[in-house]
């Protein structure tokens, strides 16, 4: 055992291009740190030495120091027979005297040595008197300058110079290149450690995590697959809306795997300088490629992967192209790559190159997308393993009231809940906390203004409307929470959710989504006989649903079975894909006909049913707020629960 821990001890340390690790002490220690002789007590003690010599010379045998007089003081020592020898530069005198005078600022100090200065306005013969005094006289030039001085400023910039040259190129000779190591690749290698990230903490989108463990199991055991003659993935490509969890992936694959795994960001790899990203993409294939086998995980892979020849690029010469044409390259050029696994995650998979897509570089595409109703509970409780719950938090009804969150959203409204606990003074996290932190994310939050009694009805009539019709309208979806308690931009809140997650939408769904937005704006022409800019939210989403059916489902006959609106409103630069005036003007007015429909069916089921509108406008005057249970009480309608 004591053999093993030697040999550990002394392993050699990882590269030095590895963050996570640095190079051994002695590699990297300076000369003037080095603890072997010539090294720091070397430099230490010749330091000492040259300061013991400077105060030897300077205050001990040094030259007595002089003292500053009047040039008055000056000619009456000279009258007298006391100055001994001058040397003067320009207007100014130094020399010594006979006898010491005392320094006029401060008598108790006497000196032989002195310095004045010649008054410009002077026109006494001075020389002749020093000569005729027998005092000796010297002079130096004026624009004489120190040796040291020469020195430095004739050789320093030269010295300076030769000594950044030297400086690049010892880094460039340690693999930082010779521009602080522009073209050297910033992965990070992952080290394992206690926190570190797992399949077990993946939940949600299996499907994404079993095709993930299928690539780390091949690392493992690659011959319970060479054996049926089955090759590994080149590369595995991620891609799925924002949040839901390719990253973590990737995280938890650098948990599991038991291979070196290098992760970079796609935009590192550009910089200003020409070349530097295809430098940087050789330098982290090498790396990976001496470590085989090995993960490289590229994370928003857009960044640089997008489709070649758009308006924006320049040929060849182009960065980005540059750094593209490399990846591709290194993932299945002539030499390939053996025993290297490229996994990139993207927002964007529309955009990206062909080439890169082919079979041969990301040969397996995974789609992670937003969880089911089981998937959001299952987040949920890893979000929650080290939150105290309460005994009434019931993680399924959450999960029910929370359609199309991914698991970022899911994590954020576990993070919301507990805050909103612990401001609260809660020991644990209640259902309470859960719903209104929902509410916040959801709606918005509070909003402290005074509104006045008139805005007050107006809103609560405008809400109601929402409400009733979402009751009212067959199909729709249930109402859950009915506000007028001003949130974000809104003065009122009607939140409605389904009962089970819905991954196609029929079209008497969509007219009663479109129904139930127009029934605030009828709810207070029909109470008060105007309209107001209330309504604002509620048209717009009105219009996109409404345009939407006509021109990209195909729900409208006088359009028919085209699609002539685009996801991406971008026009094309060649106009391939843009629709003639005749038929804008048909969707126009196909889109105006189908909500003069709806906002006539509002009309007519409100005014059936005035009293149930008037009841829960009065019950929101009252309370401001309406749960689920008390909505459906106040109206006088039966929920009916659609089945899961």
């Amino acid at each position: 055992m004591a053999t093993e821990n030697k040999n550990t001890t002394n392993t050699k340390r990882d590269p030095e291009w590895r963050v996570e690790g640095l190079p051994d002490d002695e590699e990297r220690r300076p000369l003037w740190r080095s603890p072997t002789p010539g090294g720091r007590w070397f430099w230490a003690a010749l330091l000492a030495a040259l300061v013991v010599n400077w105060f030897v010379s300077s205050w001990v045998l040094g030259p007595e120091a002089a003292i500053r007089i009047p040039y008055t003081t000056f000619l009456e020592q000279l009258d007298a027979g006391n100055v001994d020898s001058v040397v003067t530069t320009g207007e100014a005198i130094q020399g010594t005297f006979g006898e010491p005078v005392a320094d006029p600022e401060d008598e108790t100090i006497t000196s032989r040595t002195f310095e004045t200065r010649r008054p410009v306005f002077a026109e006494d013969d001075l020389l002749q008197r020093l000569i005729d005094a027998g005092v000796v006289v010297n002079a130096e030039p004026v624009d004489d300058v120190p040796l040291w001085q020469q020195i430095i400023f004739g050789f320093g910039p030269t010295l300076l110079l030769l000594w950044l040259f030297f400086s690049f190129y010892r880094r460039a000779g340690q693999g930082l290149g010779a521009l602080g190591g522009l073209g050297t690749s910033r992965a990070q290698q992952y080290e394992p450690s206690k926190d570190r990230v797992t399949f077990e903490d993946v939940a949600g989108i299996d499907d994404a995590e079993n095709q993930l463990v299928e690539v780390v199991d091949f690392l493992r055991n690659p011959e319970k697959y060479t054996k049926l003659g089955a090759a590994i993935p080149r590369g595995v490509l991620l891609s799925g809306p924002p949040g839901t969890g390719k990253t973590l992936l990737a995280k938890a694959v650098a948990g599991e795997a038991s291979v070196p795994f290098f992760s970079m960001a796609a935009s590192e790899f550009i910089e200003m300088v020409v070349g530097v990203g295809a430098s940087r993409v050789r330098d982290l294939f090498e790396k990976a490629k001496e470590a085989a086998p090995a993960i490289v995980f590229i994370d928003e892979i857009d960044a640089i992967g997008r489709a070649r020849g758009g308006a924006m690029s320049f040929g060849g010469h182009d960065e980005r192209e540059q750094t593209l044409n490399q990846i591709l390259t290194e993932m299945d050029g002539f030499a390939g790559n053996e025993g290297v696994i490229v996994i990139a995650a993207t927002n964007r998979p529309d955009i990206l190159d062909p080439a890169l897509l082919r079979p041969g570089r990301f040969d397996r595409h995974v789609t992670v997308s937003p969880p089911d109703q089981i998937g959001r509970k299952a987040i949920l409780e890893v979000h929650t393993r080290d939150v105290p719950l309460a005994p009434d938090v019931d993680l399924g009804t959450i999960a029910s009231s929370t359609p199309g969150m991914v698991g970022a959203d899911l994590r954020n409204l576990v993070n919301e809940a507990a805050l909103m606990a612990a401001r609260r003074g809660h020991e644990q996290v209640q259902i309470a906390d859960f719903t209104d932190a929902l509410e916040q994310i959801v709606l918005g939050a509070e909003r402290k203004i005074m509104m006045t009694q008139a805005d007050r009805e107006r809103t609560a009539y405008h809400e109601s409307g929402h409400a009733l019709l979402g009751m009212l309208e067959p199909g729709a979806d249930p109402v859950r929470k009915i506000s007028i308690i001003p949130r974000g931009r809104a003065l009122g809140v009607t939140f409605q959710s389904p009962e089970a997650d819905r991954y196609a939408y029929t079209q008497d769904y969509l007219l009663g989504r479109i129904v139930g937005a127009l029934g605030g704006r009828v709810a207070e022409e029909l109470v008060f006989g105007e309209r107001t800019t209330g309504a604002e939210n509620d048209l717009t989403q009105a219009t996109q649903l409404a345009r939407n059916m006509v021109g990209r489902w195909g729900m409208s006959e006088r359009i028919g079975p085209v699609a002539v609106v685009k996801d991406d409103p971008a026009p094309s630069p060649f106009g391939a894909d843009q629709v003639s005036e005749h038929t804008q003007r048909l969707v126009d007015e196909e889109v105006r006909s189908i909500i003069e429909k709806c906002e006539q069916r509002a009309r007519e089921m409100l005014e059936k049913h005035r009293d149930k509108l008037d009841a829960l406008a009065a019950a929101l005057l009252d309370k401001e707020t309406l749960e689920e249970d008390q909505a459906y009480e106040i109206a006088g309608i039966d929920r009916e629960i659609e089945p899961a």
